[in-house]
Formats: structure tokens, sequence, C-alpha cells
């Protein structure tokens, strides 16, 4: 694979998370939101088995094409606009593991309103640096 090949990879894998990111933001999170009152001990549970099958191989690819554009990039892309997609990256990624996925686990455990409704707020830092990150992306491909 060239290295320009590379960034298309990251830049569409990127966007299918910034569409996906999206959904759950204004679809997804709400309706588990409503469903976890509903169905406390398996709504949460079941998004945390359902999703981790369209999100994971997303993430795979655009971890793997992150730091490939990091250390091995092609001439159209520099490293500021490299280092500040994989910051983005990690800003999505740190907030999943620090907050998202704790915050599930609450939900799997009990539905509280307090706890789905934080879940909804917390995950704009996703929405907005996975959006930012495809915009970079995409600057890097078209310029």
């Amino acid at each position: 694979m060239n290295l320009f090949s590379v960034l298309i990879v990251s830049v569409l894998s990127t966007w299918a998370m910034v569409g996906l990111i999206w959904t759950i933001q204004l679809v997804h999170y709400p309706l588990l939101a409503t469903l976890s009152a509903l169905q406390p001990a398996t709504a949460a549970q079941d998004h945390a088995r359902r999703i981790t099958w369209l999100v994971g191989p997303f993430m795979a690819t655009e971890g793997f094409s992150a730091l490939l554009l990091l250390f091995r990039r092609p001439p159209e892309i520099g490293f500021a606009t490299a280092f500040i997609a994989a910051l983005l990256l990690g800003v999505a990624l740190l907030t999943t593991v620090l907050v998202q996925v704790p915050l599930h686990s609450a939900l799997s455990a009990g539905h509280d309103d307090q706890t789905a409704n934080r879940l909804i707020r917390s995950n704009w830092v996703r929405t907005i640096a996975w959006t930012l990150r495809g915009m970079v992306l995409a600057a890097a491909l078209l310029v």
C-alpha cells in the first residue's frame, strides 16, 4: 500500500466514524436513555454488544492509519496536519475509554436519568473531535 493510499483509508474510516458518531449523538443515545429507563437490565448491554462490531473495525483502521501518517507521511500531508489529526483521534478514543465506557457500564448496572443525560452531553466531545479530524484529513486530501 502506498502512502497516499494510507491517507485515503484514513479519510474514509474517519468519515465513517463521523457519520456514525453523529447518528449516535442525535438519534441513538437519546433513544438509549429512554430504553434504558424501560429496560434497565438489557438496553445498555445490548448497545455495547452490538455497537462494538460496527465501530471496532473503523477505530482500528483509524488508529493504524493515524500512526502511519505520523511516522510515514505522504508528501500531501505535513507533520502538523498528521499530528493534529492524531491528537483529535486521541481525544475521541480517550473520551471513549475514560468517560463513555464507564457511563455505559453504569447504565448496564441500572438506569439513572442523570447518568443517561451525562452520556449524551459528554458524547459531544467525541462528536466534535471526530468531525474536526474528518475536516482536517479531508482538507489534507483536497489540497
